[in-house]
């Protein structure tokens, strides 16, 4: 029986330093460094980001090592995350991977985020059987994608313009929460109610998402409500919030059903960092029993940043022999 490779991970795309290790097929360490810097300016700062990892990535990996009960001579290869992400964070994490890798001749394996948020289904059961639906909802990526195997996949249908995941920032940012603003909208809705206002739904051809829109058109409702009334934003904010939500929400699934029904596919999987959001997940459950879908939602600790779900590709990269070389430069718009 051949065992599969130890592999050191690194993950820098954007506020989040973070280290794995995954030795046989199994995540054994996962080091995640997040960075409060940011919440002062209501967003991420990517030179700050950057600073932040140069700060962090060595004992994230240090802790990773310490934590899986391993030392450098027994790594296999080492991966790091090549993009899509900012620009100064991604080259922190690529550097140190590269260097690390050289110093010790290790081979070396560069992960696409966007593929690693959809893998992080195979960390732990149940997985999803091939081909399967992925609604891929991020910050920076709304995608409906055709997971064929573990590293052929097809985007069938993506945002024209925002991410869902911007789209309940800055809704969140005009309803005055702090920085992250999403996590803290879905909470807060979590007590008021859905149908209370109402805010458009836009389908868009095929199987592709807008949210401009409906950012539009929240902007323009609280301006003309709390001219009105100063305290309306105070006075119905769980309502709000709920109301926005559940649009948001409604929108992402109007595309997703139609790409199962199209395909006839019923293995149907969330990831990347608002599938986190507790909405979507009901949402998802819901439309699993309706539907006859079998729904696969990641463990919290998987939804967002994290180098666990860069080990698990680079453990199915390494079984390929798809290995990258000390050229490799961060690409910031990377395709999945």
């Amino acid at each position: 029986m051949v065992l599969g490779p130890t592999i050191l991970a690194i993950e820098s795309s954007c506020d989040d330093t973070s280290a794995a290790v995954i030795r046989h097929g199994k995540v054994v360490a996962n080091i995640v460094a997040t960075q409060e810097v940011h919440k002062q300016y209501g967003g991420v700062v990517p030179e700050l980001a950057s600073r932040a990892h140069q700060q962090n990535i060595i004992p994230v990996v240090s802790q990773a090592l310490l934590t899986a009960k391993i030392t450098k001579s027994d790594l296999d290869a080492v991966a790091f995350t090549r993009g899509p992400g900012l620009l100064g964070a991604l080259l922190v994490g690529c550097s140190f991977a590269k260097s690390f890798a050289l110093g010790l001749n290790l081979p070396l394996i560069e992960v696409n985020h966007m593929q690693a948020h959809i893998l992080a289904h195979f960390i732990d059961d149940p997985k999803p059987s091939f081909p399967f639906l992925c609604l891929t909802v991020s910050g920076g990526h709304t995608q409906i994608v055709l997971v064929k195997d573990y590293l052929d996949m097809q985007v069938l249908g993506q945002t024209t313009d925002d991410a869902v995941g911007e789209a309940f920032d800055k809704s969140a940012k005009l309803l005055g929460l702090p920085y992250p603003g999403g996590p803290l909208l879905d909470r807060t809705a979590a007590t008021g109610n859905p149908d209370r206002f109402t805010f458009p739904i836009v389908n868009m051809p095929d199987y592709d998402f807008s949210f401009s829109g409906i950012k539009t058109s929240i902007l323009y409702f609280l301006r003309e409500n709390t001219t009105q009334y100063p305290d309306f934003i105070a006075e119905n904010l769980a309502d709000i919030c709920a109301s926005i939500q559940k649009a948001l929400i409604q929108t992402l699934l109007l595309k997703l059903k139609q790409a199962a029904k199209d395909t006839g596919i019923r293995e149907i999987a969330i990831a990347g960092g608002v599938s986190a959001n507790s909405g979507l997940r009901k949402a998802m459950i819901e439309s699993a029993a309706r539907y006859k879908w079998n729904v696969y939602i990641p463990a919290f600790e998987y939804c967002t940043d994290n180098a666990a779900m860069i080990a698990i590709t680079a453990h199915y990269k390494y079984l390929q022999g798809d290995f990258t070389t000390q050229y490799a430069s961060p690409e910031p718009r990377l395709k999945l």
